[in-house]
């Protein structure tokens, strides 16, 4: 084990840190009652690398497909949609309602190269799959190495 010398000034670093975030955040609130908080959800994705793809699986389980609206502008995909509400049966004494409901909006960056204008999209058992090709400069090449 080592002996590290004590810094006072260290501690006084740090404080002066913490200081300085507290007046920033004080400061930097704008006065007024605050907008209340709406919960906000976006589905579950994955962004994976195939071949000739980049490919991106969204999680979408009682969506209705026509209700999905997918997007690529340059190298940013946006998957837009509504989770439809069912109707609230009366007289139901509910101990809790976790069922997500409402509009929702999800914008990705994708890797530079992609051709968006030839995007497909497939859904199937809940999950939307969207295949984006690489362009030709961004698919992976391989160089043979001559041995003389």
């Amino acid at each position: 084990m080592s002996i590290i010398r004590w810094d006072p000034f260290d501690d006084l670093a740090s404080l002066r840190e913490s200081m300085d975030k507290l007046f920033e955040d004080f400061f930097t609130r704008r006065p007024g009652p605050r907008p209340p908080t709406v919960a906000v959800w976006q589905p579950a994705v994955e962004v994976f690398d195939a071949d000739h793809d980049i490919v991106v699986r969204a999680e979408l389980p009682g969506i209705d497909p026509q209700d999905v609206e997918i997007t690529v502008t340059e190298d940013v995909l946006t998957i837009k949609g509504q989770a439809k509400q069912m109707e609230e049966e009366k007289g139901k004494n509910y101990y809790r309602r976790e069922l997500r409901y409402g509009a929702f909006s999800r914008s990705l960056a994708l890797p530079g190269g992609v051709q968006g204008d030839q995007a497909k999209a497939s859904y199937r058992n809940g999950i939307l799959e969207i295949r984006v090709p690489k362009s030709e400069k961004a698919k992976p090449k391989t160089v043979k190495v001559d041995v003389g």
